[in-house]
């Protein structure tokens, strides 16, 4: 007969402690009592408003542990494999910075009480790594203390969760033999001035954060290489004809970089969403800085209801990046209504069909299926109203995202413009056929409904919560309290250019912010800035001044009467002709692939052209 497997405790319970009376906790999510933990914020957890993690992972535990035993926290990071190129801790008292050093599995210098052992990427422990505290290290074995495992109660009178079988070498080194078949131990992390046997991380060479130019070998042919029995390729076909780029010289073009760029890409990606996540919680629990965002007072409650829900998950965004030889730069996330999916996840993948160029790996190529599992995950459990404009490129865009949505096994239906939509005797918003709307997904900026807000707020002649019986505009579509929308109400805030000096003043000198202020610094002019409306978009009413205060480029637009944000000056890099931007593409708030945006000036708006984008390795780049 076999045994009953053990049921993880509910969510928040005691499991056991750690020494220094350091509780762990179940995070068997499914069990998490909605009362108790109704929003999103109290899941994050603080220890003298110090932000520990969110409750109850493994990383959250590592940073409680060594807060409350040793006084110092480790940085915000993505993933715990992470921990193990951390290159110090920061002293809570004082602020002051110690060293980190890691020592891979096999090192000559054993883990010790107090230090973390680290899993890498995969298996048992896939996306995200794992990490846990040495407890106590013996000839044969190590004990440590851990969360978001088994979700199981410790043995009686242990300050420790599991064993794992250790050895010494004839040589020396120690080992650690992981307990998961399909998963491996990176090394442990120490707190040490001595570098005796550390890994050394040295510096990526510079030249692998370029971006190189290339041109196919062979004849680019002009025939026909979009198949417009496809939908969305059809759409695509409409818009822009049998092409990625405009430019009638540029067919031929693609631009290649290196695995160790796209390998910081991916780094940069998954530890900035958090960051701006953080930031948008610290927003919303501070009414004078949502103030900042020129959002009117009225919706206020619902986006917090938003970032409340749970349920209401982002699906899909874009950073927009710099990358030159001094590293990756970012200059805002496109939290809401992010375009180019499909010319990063299938165009540019079509483009070096046609075109024969094999040199490397397309570089969208995982964003599709990426799409598909964002979707699996999302907690849509009705028909899902796929809702665009009129304009071409929201069509292929909208039918590419209808495809993985359907791949998910989600039904839906596409529904253009707002004409067909009635009111139902309820005030509830109804399609052409009768069915509620109660799942969006747009390619409708927020922006455009809050405009509509704006508009209604200022008619005198209207009575305030009066209800509206003849056509439904898009704000009465996306603002119904009982419609989730996709991307949800609360990514106004880290779609929005304000976010940018509060991500700075929360996390300042992080390698990958800019400096960003609301009023312009001197030392700002000094460096050179670029000004933007805060709700501005496409590139719209953006100046670029330099060091000398001379205006570089300027663009015009609808957004002059915003506020502004002013973000230090780091120029793109130009490229045959171009400044060339490197894009982002999340899903689930993890990397999902990526594009180049190009222009040959200064500023890249929803106008400027799309070339596609290699990978290549790192010493195949180099012999570029």
């Amino acid at each position: 007969m076999s045994a009953t497997k053990p049921q993880p405790l509910p969510f928040g319970t005691v499991l056991g402690y750690a020494p220094g009376g350091v509780a762990v906790y179940s995070s068997d999510y499914a069990s998490a009592d909605p009362i108790e933990l109704p929003d999103r914020h109290s899941f994050r957890h603080y220890v003298d408003k110090v932000y520990t993690g969110y409750k109850w992972q493994c990383v959250e535990f590592a940073r409680r542990w060594l807060l409350l035993n040793r006084g110092y926290v480790f940085e915000d990071i993505a993933m715990a494999y992470d921990i193990f190129r951390i290159p110090e801790v920061k002293r809570i008292e004082d602020g002051e910075k110690l060293p980190l050093r890691a020592f891979a599995n096999g090192s000559r210098r054993p883990p010790e009480p107090g230090c973390m052992l680290i899993w890498s990427e995969g298996g048992e422990f896939e996306e995200t790594g794992h990490v846990a505290i040495v407890t106590e290290v013996l000839d044969d074995c190590i004990r440590i203390a851990e969360q978001n495992l088994n979700h199981l109660r410790w043995p009686e009178d242990c300050d420790y969760g599991r064993e794992l079988p250790a050895c010494y070498a004839d040589d020396g080194s120690f080992w650690v033999q992981c307990s998961f078949e399909d998963a491996s131990i990176l090394g442990w992390v120490i707190q040490t001035d001595d570098n005796s046997f550390a890994e050394q991380f040295d510096p990526i060479d510079p030249h692998l954060f370029q971006i190189k130019l290339q041109a196919v070998t062979r004849p680019y042919s002009s025939k026909a290489w979009l198949n417009i029995a496809n939908p969305d390729e059809a759409a695509y076909v409409a818009a822009n004809g049998n092409k990625l780029c405009s430019v009638e010289a540029d067919q031929d073009k693609y631009f290649c970089l290196s695995q160790s760029a796209v390998t910081e890409l991916k780094r940069a990606s998954n530890e900035l969403h958090p960051l701006f996540m953080h930031a948008t919680d610290y927003v919303l629990q501070n009414e004078k800085l949502l103030e900042k965002f020129n959002i009117p007072q009225e919706i206020w409650p619902r986006i917090h209801q938003s970032w409340n829900n749970r349920r209401n998950q982002m699906i899909t965004g874009r950073l927009d990046f710099c990358l030159t030889e001094q590293g990756l730069k970012v200059y805002e996330y496109n939290a809401d209504s992010a375009s180019c999916h499909m010319e990063c996840g299938k165009i540019q993948g079509l483009w070096a069909k046609h075109s024969g160029c094999d040199e490397g790996v397309d570089a969208g190529a995982q964003l599709f299926q990426n799409l598909v599992e964002a979707w699996k995950g999302n907690d849509v459990d009705d028909l899902v109203h796929i809702m665009l404009d009129k304009d071409q490129e929201e069509t292929y865009h909208a039918l590419y995202m209808k495809g993985a949505m359907e791949k998910a096994g989600i039904e839906c239906k596409v529904i253009r413009g707002v004409n067909s939509l009635r009111f139902g005797t309820a005030g509830e918003v109804l399609d052409r056929d009768g069915n509620a709307i109660r799942w969006v997904w747009k390619t409708w900026a927020w922006e455009t409904a809050l405009d509509q807000l704006r508009a209604e707020l200022n008619d005198t002649n209207r009575t305030p919560g009066q209800v509206r019986f003849g056509e439904p505009r898009l704000m009465d579509v996306l603002f119904q309290p009982q419609t989730m929308v996709i991307e949800p109400l609360w990514t106004l805030i880290p779609s929005n250019k304000a976010i940018l000096p509060i991500l700075w003043q929360l996390f300042p000198d992080h390698p990958f912010l800019l400096e960003s202020h609301f009023e312009l610094t001197d030392n700002l002019r000094q460096k050179g800035y670029v000004s933007k409306p805060i709700a501005g978009r496409c590139g719209l009413n953006i100046s670029i001044v330099d060091s000398d205060n001379t205006t570089l480029d300027a663009t015009s637009g609808r957004f002059e009467q915003q506020d502004y944000i002013y973000q230090q000056l780091w120029r793109l890099p130009r490229i045959g002709g171009y400044n060339t931007q490197i894009c982002s593409f999340l899903a689930e708030g993890r990397y999902a692939g990526a594009c180049t945006r190009v222009d040959s000036s200064l500023i890249i708006t929803n106008n400027s052209d799309i070339m596609p984008l290699r990978v290549v390795s790192d010493k195949d780049f180099l012999e570029l």
